[in-house]
């Protein structure tokens, strides 16, 4: 009995010891991250232990109303993107290229692509890597049993995931992520 309380004792000591290490090697490095990464990484560790897939956890997903087409989807995205400032730059009708490959019809998938060109500029003077993430793209995706989606990445981790963004930049980057989640939950609705 001594024997697995001592073992035990020392399995817990190593254990502090590793802790404490461990705390005085991060602790510096994460007092420089933005105050809201431990909210986005949390959301994003939830959502990854709920489904055990980084994909999904890496997105927004929103339902389509029922008796919505995807013409209507289409043209209200593009409609609330407008109003919210953004530009519609683009659209990459996926299932229309399957198609063309395999000759065999395939579900609608459709890519939809938006940008503000003046925090564009600002995302690349701040740091090329971040071009990865433009323009916002919003799929519009009929699953396995024919209702509709929308899906977009989670911009949270970008803008919260890491040392602060100069302020300026965070505070427009901040106002994109809004106007793309608004933009989805309008077109979901119908909304024009």
């Amino acid at each position: 009995m001594n024997l697995i309380r001592n073992l035990l004792a020392v399995i817990g000591l190593i254990t502090l010891v590793v802790v404490g290490v461990g705390a005085a090697m991060l602790g510096p490095k994460l007092a420089g991250f933005d105050p809201g990464f431990p909210k986005a990484y949390a959301q994003f560790a939830g959502r990854l232990l709920e489904t055990g897939d980084p994909g999904v956890a890496m997105m927004w997903e929103i339902p389509v109303e029922e008796g919505l087409s995807t013409d209507d989807v289409v043209e209200s995205l593009k409609s609330l993107a407008t109003s919210d400032n953004l530009l519609f730059v683009g659209e990459s009708p996926f299932y229309k290229q399957v198609q063309a490959i395999t000759g065999e019809p395939y579900r609608y998938v459709n890519f939809l692509s938006f940008c503000d060109a003046q925090v564009g500029r600002m995302m690349l003077e701040y740091r090329d890597h971040y071009s990865g993430f433009m323009p916002c793209r919003i799929a519009l995706v009929e699953d396995s049993e024919g209702n509709l989606r929308l899906y977009s990445m989670n911009l949270d981790l970008m803008i919260h995931g890491g040392q602060p963004l100069p302020p300026e930049l965070k505070s427009e980057a901040m106002r994109v992520r809004n106007s793309i989640r608004a933009i989805m939950q309008g077109a979901a609705a119908g909304e024009f």
